[in-house]
């Protein structure tokens, strides 16, 4: 007997499909025959996927600057996985592990390469701050926690260093096996130039459709050539939208080219949440509608991109074996405003309502779900 058995779900691409779950696992797939502990059927009326992955929030409760609840901006808006992207560093990730560990959202971490994480704007204006002991330290005690390391590469952030926290961090993650990097991108210096020419294959790009001037388009709105070695050389772009990082008509001049995101995430903490202009992975997701891209890429960016590009084997498909880990929503198709990082807004015609999360077979009602009812969840 199964645990649980959801019929007549209504996949990305149209299709419906009945899915079995066990011990927290996908057990089967297409028409489910068997008994189940617990069956719900959509009657074809809600769309699944595999859980939603948030690759770049910020959810260390204790962070001074940018902090949230990881259940806040994870299974009470449809999102199963959720990877902080370097709110903590070597000095406090022991603490934000024991925090997560009370959670129902699964909750990792990109290390930050200074070891306060970001306690000030400037934590790598100080090249004392890059402890090359305490990263691999850090690394070796919690290696399913940790997914990679965080550089951010700003003017802000690495004062008169320039590119060389980049060097750095370019050394410990080739002394740590290779994990994913990822940079973020914003004012220069350093030029996104020197940023790009230092990255490989699968290191990550994020705020990749930001609107400031060192940003991926040339002025008459081309592909830096930079970014396209990159590219060709396996780089990936993650959006990170962020209180100040997305621009719609970046990503509008981009998509129309065929620089898709690999993936999409949200950069969210508290205020960007409450105040928007993030609000949730859903709300961020929806944009893209309005900007070219179809409900099945869109997914993508947050299923199987996500978890390729972060390296959790175990998620981001529909497939027997792996984590039953599934978002349940709704795609709302009636007008609504979309605003950006730069105060820009777009009419957009659909939104991504999240119902339910499923964390390891798990069932969770999401703050829309309470509100919505479309099918009985």
């Amino acid at each position: 007997m199964f645990d649980l058995v959801i019929r007549r779900a209504r996949l990305p691409d149209g299709s419906l499909t009945d899915i079995a779950i066990s011990d927290g696992k996908i057990a089967a797939l297409g028409e489910v025959r068997g008994e189940a502990a617990t069956e719900k059927d959509l009657a074809g009326q809600c769309w699944l996927s595999a859980g939603w992955i948030d690759s770049h929030v910020h959810c260390y409760p204790k962070s001074p600057i940018y902090h949230d609840e990881a259940d806040r901006i994870g299974v009470a808006t449809g999102v199963t996985t959720v990877v902080d992207a370097g709110s903590t560093g070597a000095d406090d990730i022991d603490d934000f592990y024991q925090i997560t560990r009370e959670a129902d959202t699964r909750v990792h971490a990109l290390l930050n390469i200074a070891r306060t994480g970001i306690v000030t704007q400037n934590e790598l204006a100080d090249m004392s701050q890059i402890d090359r002991v305490g990263i691999r330290d850090a690394i070796k005690r919690l290696p399913g926690f940790i997914l990679g390391i965080k550089a951010r590469m700003s003017s802000s952030v690495v004062g008169a260093n320039g590119i060389q926290p980049l060097v750095r961090a370019k050394e410990i993650q080739q002394e740590n096996g290779n994990l994913p990097l990822m940079v973020h991108i914003g004012n220069n210096p350093p030029d996104l130039d020197e940023i790009t020419d230092l990255l490989g294959s699968g290191d990550i790009i994020t705020h990749c459709y930001n609107g400031k001037p060192n940003r991926i388009l040339t002025p008459a709105g081309e592909l830096r050539a930079s970014v396209k070695r990159a590219l060709d050389r396996g780089v990936r772009l993650d959006v990170g939208h962020g209180s100040a990082s997305f621009s719609f008509e970046v990503a509008r001049v981009a998509i129309a080219q065929g620089i898709l995101p690999h993936t999409i995430s949200s950069d969210i903490y508290c205020r960007n949440r409450i105040n928007g202009p993030v609000h949730s992975l859903a709300h961020v997701m929806s944009k893209f509608f309005s900007v070219g891209m179809t409900l099945p890429q869109i997914i993508d960016c947050v299923t199987l991109h996500a978890a390729q590009g972060l390296r959790l084997h175990d998620r981001g498909r529909l497939e027997v074996g792996l984590d039953a880990d599934l978002t349940l929503f709704d795609l709302k198709e009636e007008p609504c405003l979309f605003i950006d990082s730069e105060g820009q807004s777009v009419a957009g015609e659909k939104q991504l309502i999240p119902l339910a999360a499923v964390v390891g077979g798990e069932w969770f009602i999401t703050d829309e779900g309470k509100k919505h009812h479309v099918v009985n969840l």
